[in-house]
């Protein structure tokens, strides 16, 4: 039976591409400037409302795409950019000039493919702020913590400059002048499909564990997001990365299921969210790759009586709230247990007092939704609770921003619900925060293992017995103790489960290094009477 095709999104615009140029007077001068500037130093992107290039081959190329996608700054809807839906032709170049470069690449020395590394960290730290420039704009994020989604991935960047110890094989003499080796080698080519709310830190976790393995790659950025992924690869240019070992194609659906179907395709990573990587997890498995996916959550905060109330409530919110919520390790309910339950008006409070704002405004806290049809589904889920009975203590619907009639804005939101609510159930991605009660740790407990997801948890205490028997005890494959996004760094490997996560082998770390290699073990005899003897033995080898 074939497998179904993925539905297209309905947030992008695609459309013909004409030659209209609309003018960016809508941008703040910050953001005009940026943008400009952005246009001029850059090959494959534009936030002027030019086009964005494919990278194949070591070129920036103009895609002969019929249908474009446009990029559109989530606070004012500006066109910064109109993103190809890269052609069959084109996307067979680019698997190609991957296969190509692999020849060579793979069989490069590791002290080469480190030496690229620690240049590409060199470049990120230089263009920083490019970068975090223009996540700001086709994001959204404010410019701090679009300074976080790179830092976040240039961590994995640096840990990878370890490739040559990584990548140590094992060898032993199992038995009187015969050795047994095993050695790491490179899968092929291999793809990694990104999600809209990390452009940097994804494309980040997989372009330096990929390529310093000795693989060559193909990276299909967001279409709402791509220029953070297009300066990247830019910076792997620069750093000294021969043609071919990395290529950029852009797409949805198409492009999606190109990367899934195509034979010379090995690997695959994906983060996003549930329907997408079932889908590509399937798809590519089907064709006998190796799949790695990244899915949806629904992270719990278990605030307990004895917590630090001030440092809970903060760490609380900020993991809420925090680009506009739009993160898979985001807290998207809080559990307060027996006497905390009386720190709601405290934390609807202080999330009132959050600042949301364009992200290059000062102070902004927190930045718009990325379109408005995800605007449109958060505010449908707080409606729903609403209409289920529950308590809307802080509501972020209607919320303007002054100088931005336009934007996609959702203030920060918090709700009184119970476990059966939609607004529970589902990943709403927005800056909403639940709050359900439980009487005990053990209810507590309860409620997030019944959760069908396990990304992540965290549980705020001062008792060191508290914290062990909830990390012991709690069915989520991420556990915080007072901290609120407990992501593993790097030399961790990513471990959330359940459904938060397909496959075998997780991201980064020494999962990435499992993930892009392949174990090759070699038996090898050098006996000195071979040279001289003169009868075969017949007898089974036993190498005693």
């Amino acid at each position: 039976m074939p497998l179904a095709k993925l539905p297209r999104p309905t947030q992008v615009r695609v459309r013909t591409l004409t030659t209209s140029r609309p003018a960016l007077s809508n941008l703040s001068a910050t953001a005009k400037s940026k943008a400009d500037k952005l246009s001029q130093d850059w090959k494959g992107t534009s936030a002027t409302g030019e086009s964005t290039k494919n990278f194949i081959g070591g070129e920036f190329v103009e895609s002969k795409a019929e249908k474009w996608i446009d990029v559109v700054d989530p606070a004012t809807q500006t066109l910064l950019t109109r993103v190809p839906e890269t052609t069959s032709t084109e996307f067979e170049q680019a698997v190609d000039a991957a296969s190509h470069a692999f020849k060579t690449w793979s069989r490069s020395s590791v002290l080469t493919r480190q030496r690229f590394v620690m240049d590409l960290q060199y470049q990120l730290r230089q263009n920083a702020d490019a970068i975090a420039n223009s996540i700001v704009l086709e994001q959204g994020k404010t410019y701090p913590d679009a300074q976080g989604d790179l830092l976040r991935g240039l961590q994995v960047v640096e840990t990878a400059c370890n490739i040559s110890t990584a990548l140590l094989g094992d060898t032993i003499e199992v038995t009187k002048d015969m050795d047994t080796s095993t050695r790491r080698l490179p899968l092929g080519v291999c793809a990694s499909i990104a999600p809209f709310n990390f452009p940097a830190m994804i494309p980040l976790w997989t372009i330096p564990m990929a390529l310093a393995t000795g693989n060559t790659l193909i990276v299909k950025p967001s279409e709402r997001d791509p220029g953070a992924a297009m300066i990247i690869s830019e910076l792997c240019q620069r750093a000294g990365l021969p043609a071919g070992v990395l290529n950029v194609v852009h797409g949805t659906v198409p492009t999606v299921n190109a990367i899934c179907d195509h034979p010379s395709i090995k690997a695959i990573s994906f983060v996003g969210g549930d329907r997408a990587g079932k889908h590509i997890y399937e798809r590519g498995r089907a064709t006998g790759k190796r799949v790695q996916a990244n899915l949806g959550a629904k992270n719990h905060a278990v605030l307990m009586p004895d917590a630090n109330k001030n440092h809970a409530i903060n760490s609380i919110l900020g993991a809420a709230f925090g680009a506009a919520g739009q993160r898979c390790m985001a807290i998207s309910v809080a559990v307060l247990v027996g006497n905390a339950q009386s720190w709601l008006p405290e934390i609807v409070e202080r999330a009132q007092k959050l600042k949301v704002a364009q992200g290059f405004e000062q102070g902004a806290d927190l930045g718009p939704v990325i379109s408005p049809a995800a605007k449109q589904r958060i505010t449908g889920l707080i409606a729903s609770a609403e209409e289920e009975g529950g308590i809307i203590a802080l509501d972020g619907r209607g919320y303007e921003v002054p100088g931005y009639p336009d934007g996609n804005w959702v203030g920060p939101t918090v709700i009184e619900a119970t476990t059966t609510m939609r607004c529970y159930r589902e990943e709403i991605f927005g800056p909403v925060l639940v709050v359900v009660k439980a009487d005990t740790l053990d209810d507590a407990l309860a409620l997030v293992n019944e959760n069908k997801y396990g990304n992540g948890t965290a549980i705020f205490t001062q008792s060191g017995a508290t914290a062990r028997k909830f990390e012991r005890e709690v069915e989520v494959g991420q556990v915080g103790i007072n901290v609120p996004i407990p992501v593993p760094l790097p030399m961790f490997s990513w471990s959330g489960n359940k459904a938060s996560f397909l496959g075998d082998i997780p991201f980064y770390g020494r999962g990435g290094i499992d993930f892009y290699t392949q174990n090759k073990t070699t038996t090898a005899l050098w006996k000195a009477e071979d040279a001289i003897g003169n009868k075969a033995s017949v007898d089974m080898p036993t190498h005693h």
